[in-house]
């Protein structure tokens, strides 16, 4: 990453961690900003925090983000590759849905992430980031594996790994069968995009 890059990143980090734009900054522990690599090929885009990650201030450190690591690494790719981050920064009380004044609150910062890490793909897991991103009303069942172009970026909407933990089969067509599916997916446009962290 070059030096306006790591200037832009720092500073980004610093604002995001004074926010107080919204009432969830009065609950939180920590502000959840990112992890992995500010230059990834692959973004992941969550939700929000949960109280693991509130705690730590890493995002997807719980069961969901076991579970996030552990289909990663079914298609050998590891947390260090790619950027992982939520629409919200801080964890919405009892895990709700963050409200859209909550969203866009957070929006720029996300924006500003998005602008400095130049992903060629953004994964959005789950409902909210898909509907968020996307703009759309449709729900993640129906157009889950499916690309979309977002500012010549390649989208593609996910199960959220919290959701397959509530739906454990693993039969053709089950929501894990369908993430084995995208995730390949996923793994199969990043080479052809030529892979590059």
């Amino acid at each position: 990453m070059e030096e306006a890059r790591k200037d832009a990143w720092s500073r980004l980090r610093e604002l995001t961690a004074g926010c107080k734009k919204c009432p969830l900054a009065e609950g939180r522990k920590n502000v959840v900003f990112g992890d992995g690599n500010p230059s990834a090929g692959v973004m992941f885009i969550g939700e929000g925090p949960g109280a693991d990650e509130d705690e730590q201030g890493i995002p997807f450190v719980g069961k969901a983000g076991k579970l996030l690591t552990k289909i990663l690494e079914s298609v050998e790719i590891s947390r260090q590759e790619i950027y992982i981050t939520n629409v919200v920064k801080c964890r919405p009380p009892g895990n709700r849905v963050p409200t859209v004044e909550e969203m866009t609150a957070c929006d720029e910062y996300l924006q500003a992430q998005i602008a400095l890490i130049r992903p060629k793909i953004i994964v959005c897991l789950g409902s909210t980031p898909t509907k968020w991103m996307l703009r759309t009303t449709e729900g993640i069942t129906k157009i889950r594996g499916r690309w979309f172009n977002w500012r010549n970026i390649s989208v593609m909407p996910m199960f959220h790994p919290s959701y397959l933990l509530r739906n454990a089969s693993n039969k053709s067509g089950s929501p894990k069968h369908q993430t084995w599916l995208d995730i390949q997916e996923v793994k199969r446009r990043w080479e052809e995009l030529g892979k590059k962290t």
